[in-house]
């Protein structure tokens, strides 16, 4: 995997700080946007989120319309869309219209989400948010796919033979990722072919045990590998110096307020029984604990941080694990003004990415 060229794309969280309205959060990461197409990077990611200012974007499909009419070059992803809240078929069309628009630079991010909140205003249960993620992810693929498509499943049914009217840009499908926090998951989707976004809340070994376990599945289930792409998620910071990259660290964590994130609103919580709803075990400690880690550990093992070479050393690394794209978080929860934002991201297109090319 160490001669795969290293793609960078960013994620986008949309939060929105203290202050702020909604059009500013908007405008902030549209005119990031267009700086990432003049600096090169590959692609964005735009995630899903509701009833929160923990992210801003109810509508991927609807901001994405946008972004592929602001750029030419960037792919577009949705990381991701929470495909238990929504129609299937709704998703299926959204999505190949964005491919259209966007002259093919789709790719579909999809995961069947855990935030309690969401689930409980949409009226839907948690602990069935698996089986309806495989059944709207069934229904798209055969809907992008087949001619007179027809599904009859536990929350879905076609009443007649669909065929999708505009199909997706990209043939037979724009790439398919599916995020990925527990085990189950990363084996269930890789026996499928279907490349993972990895955990941005895992340390290094954990995604380095995912791609392998994702790899030996696929291989064991007969997929032909070449050409896809697992995606990384980390949190990027590069500075001038190591020393300096530390001290912004812990000024960053220190104006943090984690509670804004890691809450019972956020977390895959049964109200019933005040545990994780069924399923979801796997983040009962991670979200119910807080997420609170020190700077220490997320500097050794989280978070790609540090001077050039240092940051360098450990894409190396992420890409010998398996992985083709890192997804950066350039600060999706840290209140940098515009200006300061811009510096980070050139710093890095222009001491990072080089080394890749």
């Amino acid at each position: 995997m160490a001669d795969h060229p290293m793609k960078f794309s960013t994620f986008h969280l949309f939060h929105r700080f203290a202050g702020q309205s909604v059009r500013e959060v908007y405008d902030y990461q549209i005119e990031i946007v267009e700086l990432l197409e003049e600096l090169g990077f590959d692609g964005v990611w735009v995630a899903e989120h509701h009833f929160r200012d923990y992210g801003a974007v109810p509508d991927i499909f609807a901001l994405l319309a946008n972004l592929a009419a602001r750029t030419e070059r960037l792919r577009l992803g949705t990381g991701i869309v929470v495909l238990p809240l929504h129609n299937p078929i709704h998703v299926a069309e959204q999505a190949a219209m964005v491919d259209v628009l966007s002259g093919g630079r789709l790719d579909l991010g999809i995961g069947r989400g855990y935030q309690s909140i969401e689930f409980e205003n949409f009226g839907l249960d948690l602990a069935e948010a698996r089986d309806r993620f495989d059944e709207c992810l069934d229904v798209i693929l055969g809907l992008w796919t087949k001619d007179a498509f027809e599904y009859k499943g536990r929350f879905h049914e076609t009443r007649r033979p669909l065929t999708l009217t505009p199909r997706p840009e990209q043939r037979p499908h724009p790439p398919v990722h599916v995020a990925a926090v527990s085990p189950e998951t990363v084996e269930r989707y890789a026996a499928r072919g279907l490349p993972i976004l990895a955990d941005p809340a895992a340390p290094f070994r954990k995604i380095a045990r995912a791609a392998q376990t994702w790899y030996e599945t696929a291989a064991a289930n007969g997929v032909d590998t070449a050409g896809i792409e697992l995606v990384a998620s980390r949190s990027v910071y590069v500075a001038a110096t190591n020393e300096q990259a530390r001290a912004d660290q812990e000024r960053f964590e220190a104006g943090f307020d984690r509670s804004r994130i890691f809450n019972v609103e956020s977390a895959p919580v049964d109200r019933a029984t005040g545990r994780a709803a069924k399923g979801f075990e796997f983040y009962q400690d991670r979200y119910l604990k807080g997420g609170s880690v020190d700077n220490d550990f997320r500097w050794d093992h989280l978070e790609v941080i540090g001077d050039p070479e240092r940051v360098i050393g450990q894409v190396q690394a992420i890409r010998d694990m398996g992985f083709r794209n890192l997804m950066c978080d350039f600060g999706s929860t840290r209140p940098l003004p515009l200006e300061d934002m811009k510096r980070v991201l050139r710093f890095f297109a222009a001491e990072v990415m080089p080394a890749f090319r």
